[in-house]
């Protein structure tokens, strides 16, 4: 069994992000990988007008599916969802999908289909260059208020700007509705209320919650690990 994380927006170094639920797993011999998304700055170009938008990101996360056969566990958190729905579709070593505090959207569906229409007060907006990113003087309030201060010091330095173009692309595949999939639903979670997370979570296959916030693979990477591993 290996995992592949794809992380959630306005975020880079997914590595970075995992690292304390990946180093649990290594320890119990399941090897893991972060995909680097392309919207998000990681990849060379920057994000923006005239950057790499959704179909780069499935791109980079469906050439990483299919770099191995082994029994695969994707773990997609926030708008990693958006990008896990057409990357995972159809490779044959994904065997199921964890989704965290994220989104399952239909074919032709986008993000920005999974809010009011408004602009969420933690993000900033750049319509010139074509960028959106967490107000960093909001990023521990909202995402990470029951990490430790160590990783909320390091998050900060591991903020990307990311295309806005992400937010109105629509997917061409729904990988949850073949593949098998559990939701997990992070009870505390400022950014994405729970209320939200349970209406998402209908369409997976199995639900789970944990008392957490919005990064529970930082705050609670034991659970996290428990439960991938009960996969």
């Amino acid at each position: 069994m290996r995992v592949v994380f794809v992380h959630g927006a306005c975020v880079r170094d997914g590595s970075w992000w995992w690292h304390r639920t990946a180093g649990l797993l290594q320890e119990r011999g399941v090897p893991s990988v972060a995909p680097a998304l392309p919207s998000c700055g990681e990849t060379g170009p920057p994000g923006g007008v005239g950057g790499p938008g959704l179909a780069e990101d499935v791109a980079a996360v469906r050439q990483v599916l299919r770099d191995s056969d082994e029994p695969t566990v994707v773990v997609a958190h926030s708008y990693g969802g958006i990008v896990t729905a057409e990357a995972a579709a159809g490779i044959e070593a994904v065997r199921h999908l964890l989704l965290i505090s994220s989104y399952l959207p239909e074919v032709g569906q986008s993000l920005s289909e999974f809010g009011d229409g408004t602009p969420a007060p933690f993000l900033d907006i750049d319509p010139g260059a074509g960028t959106f990113g967490v107000r960093p003087e909001l990023l521990v309030d909202t995402f990470l208020q029951d990490c430790d201060p160590e990783d909320q010091v390091e998050a900060a330095d591991h903020l990307a700007r990311q295309s806005v173009r992400v937010t109105g692309e629509p997917v061409g595949a729904a990988a949850w509705q073949q593949v098998p999939s559990t939701y997990l639903v992070c009870a505390q979670d400022r950014g994405t209320p729970a209320r939200l997370q349970r209406e998402f979570a209908r369409r997976a296959g199995k639900v789970v919650e944990l008392d957490a916030g919005h990064h529970p693979f930082l705050s609670r990477p034991a659970a996290v690990r428990d439960l991938l591993l009960s996969l």
